[in-house]
């Protein structure tokens, strides 16, 4: 075949990608096989999510407009980009750039660990503890996206609400959530709270608590994808509970109190540690599903 031969051969299929027709329901349909055929959780939920996101459509349109003609191939190419990137298993949040926590929406970037649901029982259970202290301050240490510190600002009723993260990318991103939920939190950047000036009420910190071993058998999303600074605890998970345990009474008003999310299996290992740091009756928290979620103590009077 001659060259100019197969140069009309290859516009001719250009054309027809170009020219394709394809209706609501098709695309849809096709982006759900190729999640499936790559073995993705909940692929359909996630190949509707990404539609909903890249055409900015509801649920009750597609319903009446599945086996109409998708008229934006611009959007067509887009919707069937994510799907790629989700096939690859790269996180549905870092592809819609959105995460909800606490009734709140917060923008993630793969600088931050990607909010869960489980800590919100973290957020809950300091809200309950502090609701008959107003004017209290707080630090919330490993901020990451600022989840945590900004739910306590929203909801809270503290006089201080101050947030740490040794990343200075992560940083960026918490300071965004802060500002576009409209929540006053003074951010430093800070290896746990070495760079931290004052005392505070209470300290909160969901920090990296999973096992090196462990963490080599997450799903691709987790531990291709999600920054290893915010999941690795070390060999044994428990690097930061101790940090965090010794040095609190340093950062602590007295009878200032410290919340931590934890591992299913750490309740033992991190009250011990509680204990031994002058947080005599350490008090354990499970959350929606039963499991061991937060370990929370008053310090000693001295």
């Amino acid at each position: 075949m001659e060259d100019n031969q197969i140069q009309k051969e290859i516009q001719s299929q250009n054309q027809l990608s170009n020219d394709e027709i394809i209706s609501w329901g098709q695309l849809l349909s096709e982006a759900k096989d190729t999640l499936t055929k790559a073995n993705v959780p909940d692929a359909d939920i996630d190949a509707w999510l990404l539609m909903e996101h890249c055409f900015s459509i509801t649920k009750s349109f597609f319903f009446l407009n599945r086996r109409q003609i998708v008229e934006s191939k611009e959007k067509i190419k887009q919707y069937r980009e994510f799907i790629k990137q989700r096939a690859a298993r790269i996180p549905l949040q870092y592809l819609t750039k959105t995460q909800g926590f606490m009734g709140l929406e917060f923008s993630v970037t793969p600088a931050v660990l990607i909010p869960r649901q489980d800590t919100e029982t973290l957020v809950e259970t300091l809200l309950s503890y502090a609701k008959d202290k107003p004017g209290a301050s707080l630090i919330d240490v490993c901020t990451g996206s600022g989840c945590i510190a900004v739910s306590l600002a929203h909801y809270g009723n503290f006089a201080q609400v101050t947030a740490s993260d040794i990343s200075s990318a992560a940083l960026l991103v918490a300071k965004k959530n802060a500002a576009d939920n409209h929540a006053s939190v003074q951010f430093f950047e800070s290896d746990l709270l070495e760079q931290v000036p004052g005392r505070f009420d209470m300290i909160v910190s969901n920090p990296p608590y999973i096992e090196d071993d462990v963490i080599l058998g997450l799903e691709p999303e987790v531990k291709d994808n999600e920054p290893m600074i915010a999941l690795s605890g070390g060999k044994d998970g428990l690097i930061f509970y101790r940090r965090l345990t010794e040095t609190a009474k340093d950062h602590l008003n007295p009878g200032g109190a410290l919340f931590v999310e934890i591992g299913y299996n750490q309740w033992e290992a991190v009250a011990e540690l509680f204990r031994a740091n002058g947080f005599s009756k350490p008090t354990l928290v499970r959350d929606l599903a039963g499991l061991d979620r937060v370990v929370w103590g008053v310090l000693d009077e001295m």
